[in-house]
């Protein structure tokens, strides 16, 4: 180390040489020899970061003469100084100066020409880091990203970017282009104050004057710049900047583009013109705009299909572009399953799913607008005329289309950070309504809403008329005197749900075509509600004739639900009971514009405010027991749950549904309030109406076994009373992304309405022992019943009361009590009904049942009696349904009852219509190919059933088909369904034939129902459903129904008897989505699906391109325009197939078989695939091909689990899954592993899974590991993928920018 004096003695040496040798004009190869020669005197390292400083210093401005400049030179060529320090100490002095120091501002010009070009030889020496250090600190790039970095990649990138960045600004500067002054960006370019400003220009008279010097020199800059931008390496390490700091990259765009599009000294150029200049900063070639990050893979890479949505032509049948929005589809349909809520709102499921289609097809947003607006009318479509049952009908159809779709499009609005964004999505909203018109077919209403379609219609008319017609399509109710012709279709209720959202506003109403009709007079005066609303706003009284109007027609804004809800809490007992059955009405099934404030008002009700002078020990809920009975009841259907579950209100409406049950629960059936009409409401009845309500919101008869197998659990084994308080707790939270969030934001207000603080199951005291109660039933045997126990006094008093009339009933003994219930037969007068709470009653059912159960396989029951008593039993406390469905389900699961014959005598008998049953079911699944098991083989089998499901079907018939009972129907029905398919077969077509005796009009319900059980009890019946799905979707097949493929081929139109004059096919994909519930081994029908799509992609190539073209395709690599054509429509159907996997696996699995499929079973496929067998090897088009089809699978089904950002909770596992899989890639690309598959299928593979996440899921990238980057992107190196690699890294953010930069350097020109 040299001390700091000899450090002043060899810079003084170093000035007093360089004096010399420029004063006598000696060559500079001498004096860079007696340079060299001193600087090893005193041990100076080269290159020298002190000796260019003191170089430059010297030559600015005191000796700013030729001959300096070739010692300058000179030192660069000799390495004895650093050429990027030089320029980097040249940018600093030099530019700013370049309007009185023409002549250096043309060597530097130079200097940066001979240099930048020569970056990779620059950087080869041991002090680089130390060089970029010294370099970043004169140039400040430290402000360019924001941090402090000593990364020496990191500092070149931001070396390169500023040294462009300067010339850009000079030159605008130098046109008059830009005021430097006020730019912040480019205050460098003003000279600094020690400068001396007139300083003497040197240059040579005779080459023209200084006007003419500084136009050349920026001529001469303007070519730089474009040559930087040309050059490989320059443009690669820009485009780090691009994706790094997208503001800096944004301004330094518009700059150059101002350039281009403003120079008038462009114009004297030879080289270059303004065209040239913009193509080169074009989007197209750096790959950035503002939707996408990697547009010009987009355009390169087959795995994606990068063009715009342009036709919806094919909306029913083939794999078009439509078809890439199947997704949509599939979760809509889903979502009209009755047997099982969803706690997570529709809203936000379909919100994200938009999003991710949006980005992984290449989308605008336009074309996401009108896919979804395309699958929410398929949706209703489908249904038009549905089926008589206990399932979802059109209101939760018109729900999903009305409701929730504008809520869904909303919300993407509202997400956009700045005004300009939001505006333009608005504009595309706009414009997907506008195409829409075009589609009449489906824009059909259904029949039960023309009269409100006609109406919409009818207010756009008034609009264009010139009258005042309010907010609301219903507004022109009651015009009848006014002579209208109009045609109303399901876009006009589209636009006014829009409305109503404030994402579109009138001027809708002047699209072309938007109305047909005419108005032959206008009314003086139009009102601006409905009259009975009006009045009701206005201070009318909710008596019976006004809550009579009110609930049958919807509410028209805001402002009148709010006022109902006030009398709901504040009214009288009258008065609340009214204001409860009017939000129950219309407001709530057919309000679309208001129905999320009606739903949240519902909700809010069930957790009325504690009044400000309530001083009693009991609950205060007691004192709306008659409001909370009305609403429970009111919104107990299978449409209004539906409905709930769509808008995400489940949880919220569990927790407000527990303290209810705890406390009415509590209470003897004494307990009672009266109705207005005199009726009398017990609390049993009140009790009964919530517990079985909540029941309804989780799976809670359904048995351990369903749980899943292995360490996967199934979708429906998560919907526990611990879960959804769970998902209720969570949305307490506040978190960033509230505000923008309008779903989000509104569940957090209705909870916190209730309770701001978390809420558990241990909160319920008496609900949490019977739900453990309940499981240990399920779980295993009943424990013994220790007599004189509260429980057992219970359970005597029960079974006296069901069995009164029963002569012996002594002899129904509960189980292992040892003594007898009663001492004989009693008269109904000596047995008064029990006065017991609900929760003991609930606690004695199930002894109760076994005991009754017990005594009828002992003969000492008649299957009559036994089916009376349980009745009885039901009827006395409607909730105790609820334990016997429980009780029933375990017993038969644990399969030691004898079976019972229905014979028609003792028991009910099915003989009357299984063979019309069975009939039928092979009608419905005439499409799949699936052999039924005959019902009566040789026409001598007895038709048994286990002795709990016959009991269970004997007690389910006894109900009525009626309003009153429906309610525990909904809970029985799919109990009943439940527990027979668990049985063997032909048990379910035993109870649906018992049941179509009962309830005829429930026909195709009933078989339909049985129909699915098909699958549960076979395998390979699964297997060729799931066979059919792909056949029917991608045209594979011949079959009348498929026709092209496509959406309507997959989901066709629902099941019915409606269409064909009978019961018809049933198309593959509603099947499947109806009975996938069912499914105990999800993980092995997962595996299924991924064997059925790599199968399929075969079957594709065979289809699509004749064994002529695959041999021309084979071996001309560019192939001919038809061959072209053949391979894109393969490929379009090949991520059709993807696609439809991707969105089976998610649906049947859930997050769980996700993260399995993507840790483990796609790794094991590539690591097992044997490809011993020559004949059988695929060719290498069909191995392409499969590994597009897995790429895209694969990221598909994480794009559906974890979303595109992190916004969903479940984000959280992406890291480590996807981590796990790219480690697994890493691995086999650094040699470790070896992979068993076709070479082609995995190189595909991996560059089309790399091309998605970074073309569609740049986000997932920067929490991907560093080395796992860096061995991936060396993988495609070696496989000649430069530009995919780049890109990859160029993702990773600055802690990959390094070996980025070292990475694009080091590549072969």
């Amino acid at each position: 180390m040299v001390v700091p004096g000899r450090r002043t003695t060899v810079w003084d040496r170093v000035i007093e040489l360089t004096k010399m040798c420029q004063e006598n004009s000696i060559d500079p190869r001498l004096w860079a020899s007696q340079l060299s020669a001193n600087l090893r005197f005193f041990a100076v390292e080269l290159p020298s970061s002190e000796l260019a400083e003191v170089l430059v210093s010297y030559i600015c401005w005191d000796n700013n003469v030729p001959i300096l400049w070739k010692f300058l030179e000179r030192a660069i060529s000799l390495k004895l100084v650093s050429p990027l320090l030089v320029l980097a100490l040249l940018a600093d002095r030099v530019v700013p100066s370049r309007s009185t120091q023409l002549a250096a501002y043309r060597i530097y010009l130079e200097l940066l020409k001979r240099n930048m070009f020569m970056i990779k030889d620059h950087i080869s020496g041991p002090h680089y880091e130390k060089v970029m250090n010294s370099v970043a600190k004169i140039l400040r790039l430290s402000e360019l990203f924001g941090l402090e970095t000593s990364k020496p990649g990191v500092l070149l990138v931001g070396f390169v970017f500023k040294m462009v960045s300067q010339l850009v600004d000079a030159c605008l500067s130098d046109e008059g282009l830009v005021e430097v002054s006020q730019d912040p960006s480019s205050q460098w370019l003003i000279k600094s104050q020690e400068m001396e400003i007139d300083a003497p220009e040197r240059f040579d008279e005779k080459n023209g004057s200084l006007e003419k010097l500084q136009t050349l020199n920026t001529i001469m800059a303007m070519e730089m710049i474009a040559e930087f931008l040309r050059n490989t390496v320059i443009s690669r390490l820009l485009y780090l900047v691009s994706s790094n700091r997208a503001s800096n990259w944004h301004e330094f765009v518009r700059k150059v583009q101002l350039l281009g599009e403003s120079s008038s000294v462009l114009k004297n150029s030879k080289v270059l013109n303004s065209k040239d200049l913009l193509e080169l900063i074009s989007n197209r070639r750096f790959g950035y705009s503002y939707d996408s990050k990697v547009t010009s893979l987009r355009k390169s890479n087959a795995i994606v299909d990068y063009g715009s949505l342009a036709s919806f032509a094919g909306l029913c049948h083939g794999a078009s572009l439509s078809s890439l929005w199947l997704p949509l589809d599939l979760v809509f349909e889903d979502a009209m399953d009755g047997y099982q809520v969803n706690p997570t709102s529709a809203i936000e499921i379909i919100t994200g799913l938009a999003k991710t289609l949006k980005e992984i097809n290449g989308s605008t947003w336009h074309d996401t607008f009108l896919g979804l607006w395309i699958a929410a009318l398929r949706l209703v479509q489908r249904e038009r005329d549905p089926i008589e049952g206990p399932i979802p009908r059109l209101d939760t159809r018109l729900c999903m289309s009305l409701c929730i779709v504008p809520l869904v499009i909303a919300n993407l609005i509202e997400e956009g950070k700045y005004v300009f964004v939001m505006e333009k999505l608005r504009d595309d909203l706009i414009t997907s309504l506008q195409v829409l018109g075009e589609f009449p077919g489906l824009l059909a209403p259904p029949q039960c809403v023309v009269s409100a379609a006609n109406k919409a219609a009818t207010k756009a008319i008034l609009f264009l008329a010139g009258g005042n017609v309010g907010k609301s399509c219903s507004d022109v109710i009651n015009m009848k005197d006014m002579p209208i012709n109009c045609s109303g279709n399901m876009r006009h209720l589209i636009v006014e749900a829009c409305i109503a959202r404030n994402i579109l506003d009138t001027s809708a109403y002047l699209w072309s075509g938007y109305v047909n009709g005419r108005i032959n007079q206008i009314p003086i005066s139009l009102p601006n509600e409905v009259p009975c609303w009006s009045s009701f706003v206005k201070g009318a009284q909710l008596n019976a004739a006004m809550m009579n109007a009110l609930v049958s027609v919807p509410a028209s804004s805001l402002a009148e639900l709010e006022k109902l809800y006030e009398v709901a809490v504040k009214g009288s007992d009258d008065e609340k009971i009214s204001a409860a059955t009017v939000l129950c009405g219309a407001s709530l099934t057919r309000g679309w514009n208001i129905q999320e404030h009606t739903v949240e008002f519902l909700t809010r009700l069930l957790s009325p405010p504690v009044p400000a002078d309530y001083s009693r020990a009991e609950s205060h809920l007691i004192g709306y027991a008659c409001m909370l009975n009305v609403v429970i009841v009111g919104i107990g259907s299978v449409d209004s749950i539906q409905i709930f579950s769509l808008h995400g209100m489940v949880p919220q409406l569990a927790c407000s549904l527990m303290p209810i049950c705890e406390e009415f629960g509590s209470h003897t059936p004494s307990v009672s309030w009266t109705l207005p009409s005199g009726e009398q409401i017990p609390a049993y009845s009140v009790f009964s109406n919530a517990f079985t309500l909540l029941l309804k919101l989780w799976r809670f008869n359904h048995p351990p076994i369903e749980h899943g197998v292995g360490d996967v659990p199934t979708v429906g084994s998560l919907l526990t009373p611990e879960h959804l308080l769970l998902v209720r707790n969570s949305y307490l939270v506040s978190s960033e992304t509230l505000n923008r969030d309008r779903n989000r934001k509104r569940l957090s207000e209705v909870a916190r309405s209730a309770s701001c603080q978390p809420v558990f199951v241990d909160s319920f005291p008496k609900l949490k022992i019977w739900y453990r109660q309940h499981q240990r039933c399920i779980a295993s045997t009943l424990s013994d019943l220790t007599h004189g126990s509260p429980v057992h006094q219970t359970v005597e008093a029960l079974l006296n009361m069901m069995f009164r009339k029963v002569r012996g009933s002594q002899t129904l003994n509960p189980v292992n009590s040892g003594t007898s219930s009663s001492s004989g037969a009693a008269s109904e007068d000596s047995n008064p009904r029990p006065e017991f709470p609900a929760w003991d009653i609930l606690k004695a059912v199930p002894y109760v049942v076994d005991a009754a159960l017990t005594a009828c396989t002992h003969g000492r029951l008649s299957p009559r009696e036994l089916a009376t008593g349980l009745k009885d039993l039901a009827d006395f406390l409607p909730a105790s349904l609820a334990t016997i469905v429980s009780y029933f389900s375990s017993e038969v699961s644990r399969g030691v009852w004898k079976p019972v014959f229905m014979n028609g005598v003792d028991w009910p008998s099915p003989a009357t219509n299984l063979s019309i049953v069975e009939e039928h079911i092979k009608k419905i699944l005439a499409a799949t190919g699936v052999d039924i098991p005959s019902l009566a083989p040789g026409g001598s089998s007895r038709a048994t059933l286990p002795l709990p499901l016959a009991a269970f079907v004997s007690l389910t018939i006894t109900y009525k088909i009626d309003k009153a009972s429906e309610r525990f129907l909904n809970l029985a029905g799919p109990a009943l369904e439940c527990l027979a398919a668990g049985c063997p077969w032909p048990c379910m077509p035993i109870v649906a034939s018992l049941w179509t005796q009962k309830a005829k009009r429930w026909f195709d319900f009933l078989v339909f129902s049985a129909s699915r059980t098909v699958f549960l009890h076979n395998q390979d019946a699964v297997i060729q459903l799931l066979r059919n799905c792909f056949c029917a979707t991608l045209g594979l097949n011949a079959a009348p129904m498929s026709n092209d493929g496509g959406v309507g081929a997959l989901l066709g139109h629902g099941f019915g008897s409606h269409f064909y004059g009978g019961i018809s096919p049933v198309a593959p994909g509603i099947l499947y989505l109806r009975m996938y519930r069912a499914l105990r081994d999800t993980v092995s029908v997962s595996e299924e699906i991924l064997s059925l799509l790599i199968h399929s992609v075969e079957d594709i190539a065979q289809n699509r391109l004749s064994k002529e073209n695959l041999e021309r395709l084979k071996t001309v690599k560019n192939g001919t325009s038809y061959g072209q054509s053949s391979l894109a429509t393969a490929m379009t159907q090949v991520k059709l197939a993807a696609s439809l996997s991707a969105s089976l696996v998610w649906l049947t699995g859930g997050l769980g078989v996700v993260h399995l499929l993507i840790k483990e079973t796609i790794p094991s496929w590539f690591l097992s695939a044997d490809k011993s067998d020559r004949e059988q090897r695929p060719s290498d088009l069909v191995a392409e091909l499969r590994g597009h089809a897995l790429a895209y699978f694969v990221v598909l089904c994480g794009a559906f689990a974890w979303g595109v950002d992190s916004r969903s909770p479940s984000s959280k596992r992406r890291q480590g899954i996807l981590g796990s899989h790219l480690e697994f890639i890493a691995s086999a690309l650094d040699g470790k592993i070896s992979v068993g598959c076709e070479t082609a299928t995995w190189r595909t593979y991996i560059s089309g899974l790399v091309s998605l996440i970074v073309s569609c899921l740049p986000l997932w990238v920067i929490e991907i590991d560093t080395e796992v980057l860096k061995s991936i992107s060396n993988g495609l190196r070696q496989w000649e993928k430069e530009e995919l690699a780049i890109v990859l890294l160029s993702l990773g953010g600055l802690r990959t920018m390094d070996y980025a930069t070292d990475f694009i350097i080091h590549l072969r020109s």
